[in-house]
């Protein structure tokens, strides 16, 4: 890593900042109601108490459990996991977020988690994976306890792999289903892959115009410049040097070249598609070593400081307050 680089960005944090918050955390449960099932996640928010830790299963994350809200019109980044992962899986740059002064609510997308994952297979999980991400804004601008301490008109999104194209499709892309010729061979026996044959297309997404501003990891991508065409909220764009889990690393360079207002990019040396997932605990790099594992020579701690900066630096640019008149 770039020492120069990373402590330039540390100084710009510091001047962005008013004030140096720890990281609260707690539980929320979005309700079910005619749009979908009930949606289970957490919050990060800016606390005022001492930093902590908390052990969760095989994780162990930086947080201060139910801590009170700090600040006052404070912006929200709202954040959609990968295919099989949870509203865990980038706790680290969540945290981070949280102690820059930002408000972040992840949830687990509901038949495409590690504990459920009886709807990965289908393309219904790619229409109801923007839903969701909607539903969570209303609520934590309607329901979250803490909503008052959030400003409507300055909310983002972070998106990794499928959650990337869940973000994208969330800012006005158009998905196009047929261009991943690659994910469905003719003897492939995965449901979607039937159903794109067959043309049995899911509902396309619905635009939240609430978004202002997206940080888009690793996407899997089935947008073409037409999709894309609507898209015009600030994108930062990361990719993997390799790629993984489906997403190849010229798909995304494609993605970047056909978005109509070119991205803040981000490539990602010598890194595999799960490296932008949170540094694993040795628990989880036990049990789960297929997420965990790196290149040689990639140190996933050190990258994470500067990425998670990054992220940062990126959201508070973009969501910083409206000038006064």
């Amino acid at each position: 890593m770039n020492l120069p680089r990373l402590l330039s960005l540390a100084g710009t944090l510091c001047l962005s900042a008013t004030l140096a918050h720890a990281a609260g955390f707690s539980f929320i449960e979005v309700p079910a109601d005619k749009d979908g099932p009930a949606l289970q996640g957490a919050v990060w928010s800016p606390c005022d108490g001492p930093a902590a830790t908390i052990t969760l299963d095989t994780l162990v994350i930086a947080g201060a459990r139910n801590c009170p809200v700090a600040g006052a019109a404070l912006p929200l980044v709202v954040v959609s996991h990968g295919t099989g992962g949870s509203f865990l899986g980038h706790h680290d740059t969540d945290a981070a977020l949280a102690d820059a002064g930002l408000v972040v609510a992840a949830i687990s997308h509901p038949g495409d988690n590690f504990r459920d994952l009886s709807r990965q297979g289908y393309l219904s999980a790619f229409a109801t994976r923007p839903e969701d991400m909607k539903r969570l804004v209303d609520y934590m601008l309607t329901a979250w306890p803490g909503r008052a301490k959030l400003d409507p008109e300055r909310i983002g999104f972070f998106g990794f792999s499928r959650g990337g194209y869940t973000g994208l499709a969330a800012i006005g892309a158009v998905p196009n289903y047929k261009l991943r010729e690659d994910l469905c061979p003719p003897e492939s026996k995965v449901p979607l892959c039937g159903e794109i044959r067959r043309n049995e297309m899911p509902p396309l997404p619905r635009r939240d115009p609430r978004i202002k501003a997206a940080v888009i990891v690793d996407p899997l991508s089935a947008f073409d410049a037409k999709g894309l065409k609507d898209v015009t909220v600030p994108i930062q764009l990361w990719g993997s040097a390799y790629g993984g889990d489906g997403v190849l690393p010229h798909h995304v360079e494609e993605l970047r070249r056909d978005l109509p207002i070119p991205p803040e990019w981000h490539l990602a040396a010598n890194a595999g598609h799960f490296a932008f997932l949170a540094p694993c605990s040795p628990a989880l790099a036990k049990s789960a070593p297929e997420i965990c594992t790196d290149a040689p020579g990639f140190d996933r701690v050190a990258f994470h400081a500067d990425f998670d900066a990054q992220v940062v630096v990126f959201f508070k640019r973009h969501l910083a307050p409206k000038p006064l008149p």
